[in-house]
C-alpha cells in the first residue's frame, strides 16, 4: 500500500485557498483508493517530546509577524543560509483528539513537522537562488511519494516528487497578477530538474508547460480535479437549504445569481457587475470573495454604486468571506452562477456549480470551455455584450436553466472521485 504525503502549506492557512481545497479533495481520493495519507507541515513551534502537543502546534494560530530583536534575526538569517543543504521532517501520529479549525481534523494518517519549512525555503530560494531539500526523519518509513500541490522551492530527497502545476497565469496572462517573472521563470526550471512527474488539472496547462518550458510529455499526467462535497451538504434538503437562504441571507430559491472566487483581475468581476447592470435584471448578484491583489479596478464599480445607494445598490450582495457549507448551499439555491473568467487552469466553480446542479456561464476559450463542455453557457470573456447576453438569456428562459442544470449533473460525473482516483492511480504508477 502507497503513502502519499502533500505539504500541508495551503491547508495550514486560517482561510481556504483553492489550492486548500486541491489538497482536502486529494487526500480524500487518496483515502478512497486505499492509500495512507500525510501531510507535511512547518509550524513555527519547535520540536517537543508529547506528541500531542506536537499535533497542536500544528493547528494553533499563527501569531501577527513582529518585529524581530537582533539575535532573533540573526538565527532566523543563519536558519535560512543553511536551508541550502537541506531541512529534516520528523513524523507526528494523528491521535484525533486534536480539534481543528472546521472540527474534523484533515484525512491523514499521519503528519510531518519541519518546523518554518515554508516560511525558510521561501526565504531562501529568494536570497540564493536554490531549493531546499527535505529528509524524511528515519525514525519512520518515509513517504512513497511527495506530491507538492503546487510549485514550491522545496525537493525531497531519496523520494519521488510529483509537483501539480495549475497554471502558467504568471507567464502567460501577466496584467492579472503580481509576480516576478523572472523568480517565477527560476522556481520552475530548478522544479523541473528536480521532479519526476507532474500532474496538470487541464490540458490547456499541459500544452502551455510543454510549449513555454519544453518538458516533455511523458513527465506530464492530466489528472483534472474534482470536488468534494460533503454528504451532509448533498443530504440536505431543498426545502431546508431554501430556509437557510432565506433568514440568512433574505433571498428566496433560485431567484439570485451567484458570482464566487477570489476578487483579482483575472476573475473579470468588473466586467460580470457591468454586464449584470446592462441587463436591468431583478434577480440579485450575490458576490462571494475575498480581496486578492489588484482588486481596486474589479470592485470600483461595485463600491461606486453602494456609495451612491438606490435600487441597482440593493440588488448587488458582496460577502467577503463565509464558511464552505453555507456557500455551497449559496451555489445550490441560485438560480445560475456567473464565470466568465479570463483565464483559468481548471476552473473549481465550474465544477462545484455544476455538481449541485446549479446552471453556469463561463467562458468559451481555455480551460474553462474544457471543463465545462457543452454543459454551460459559454460566453466571450472580454465582452461586455456577450456576458450581458448569457446573462439576460439565463434570467428569462427557464428551460435553458433546466437542460443546463441536467447537463451539468451528468458532465460533473466526468470529474468525479472514481474518474480522479484512476487518474491519480495513473499518475503514481509513473512514479512507482
Amino acid at each position: 500500500m502507497s503513502k502519499i504525503c502533500i505539504d500541508g502549506y495551503n491547508i495550514a492557512l486560517p482561510r481556504g485557498t483553492g489550492i486548500a481545497t486541491y489538497g482536502k479533495a486529494l487526500l480524500e481520493a487518496n483515502k478512497a483508493r486505499g492509500a495512507t495519507c500525510e501531510i507535511l507541515f512547518g509550524p513555527a513551534a519547535t520540536r517537543s517530546a508529547s506528541n500531542l502537543v506536537n499535533e497542536a502546534a500544528l493547528v494553533e494560530p499563527a501569531s501577527a509577524p513582529a518585529r524581530l530583536k537582533r539575535l532573533q534575526r540573526l538565527r532566523r538569517d543563519v536558519d535560512t543560509a543553511t536551508s541550502r543543504f537541506g531541512r529534516t521532517a520528523w513524523p507526528i501520529k494523528a491521535t484525533h483528539q486534536v480539534r481543528w479549525r472546521d472540527r474534523a481534523d484533515p484525512p491523514a494518517d499521519q503528519f510531518w513537522s519541519a518546523p518554518h519549512l515554508y516560511n525558510r525555503a521561501n526565504r531562501c530560494f529568494k536570497h540564493y537562488n536554490t531549493l531546499t531539500p527535505l529528509l524524511f526523519e528515519k525514525s519512520e518509513k518515509p513517504p512513497s511519494v511527495m506530491h507538492w500541490t503546487m510549485p514550491l522551492p522545496i525537493w525531497a530527497r531519496n523520494v519521488p516528487n510529483i509537483y501539480t502545476i495549475h497554471d502558467l497565469i504568471p507567464l502567460t496572462a501577466p496584467f492579472t497578477t503580481l509576480n516576478n517573472r523572472a523568480e517565477y521563470m527560476t522556481l520552475h526550471k530548478k522544479i523541473i530538474r528536480h521532479a519526476d512527474q507532474f500532474a496538470v488539472i487541464s490540458q490547456k496547462t499541459k500544452e502551455d508547460l510543454i510549449s513555454i518550458f519544453g518538458v516533455h510529455e511523458d513527465r506530464i499526467t492530466t489528472t483534472y480535479q474534482s470536488v468534494y462535497i460533503p454528504d451532509s451538504v448533498l443530504d440536505t434538503k431543498d426545502s431546508d437549504v431554501c430556509e437557510e437562504i432565506r433568514s440568512t441571507f433574505n433571498l428566496d430559491w433560485k431567484s439570485y445569481f451567484i458570482h464566487f472566487g477570489a476578487i483579482e483581475p483575472k476573475k473579470n468581476l468588473g466586467r460580470i457587475v457591468e454586464a449584470y447592470l446592462s441587463t436591468g435584471s431583478q434577480s440579485p448578484l450575490v458576490v462571494v470573495g475575498s480581496r486578492g491583489w489588484l482588486d481596486e479596478d474589479e470592485t470600483a464599480l461595485i463600491n461606486q454604486i453602494k456609495r451612491i445607494g438606490g435600487a441597482s445598490a440593493e440588488r448587488i450582495y458582496l460577502y467577503e468571506y463565509m464558511s464552505r457549507r453555507m456557500l455551497l448551499n449559496l451555489i445550490r439555491g441560485a438560480k445560475a452562477t456567473f464565470f466568465p473568467s479570463l483565464y483559468e487552469g481548471f476552473g473549481l466553480p465550474i465544477l462545484e456549480s455544476m455538481a449541485l446542479g446549479t446552471p453556469t456561464l463561463t467562458s468559451k476559450d481555455g480551460a474553462t470551455a474544457e471543463v465545462a463542455g457543452e454543459a454551460a453557457l459559454l460566453v466571450d470573456p472580454y465582452d461586455v455584450d456577450s456576458i450581458a447576453s448569457g446573462m439576460r438569456a439565463l434570467d428569462a428562459d427557464t428551460d435553458l436553466l433546466t437542460a443546463l442544470s441536467e447537463r451539468g449533473k451528468a458532465r460533473a460525473k466526468v470529474f468525479n472521485a472514481q474518474a480522479y482516483a484512476e487518474r491519480l492511480d495513473t499518475l503514481y504508477a509513473r512514479v512507482a
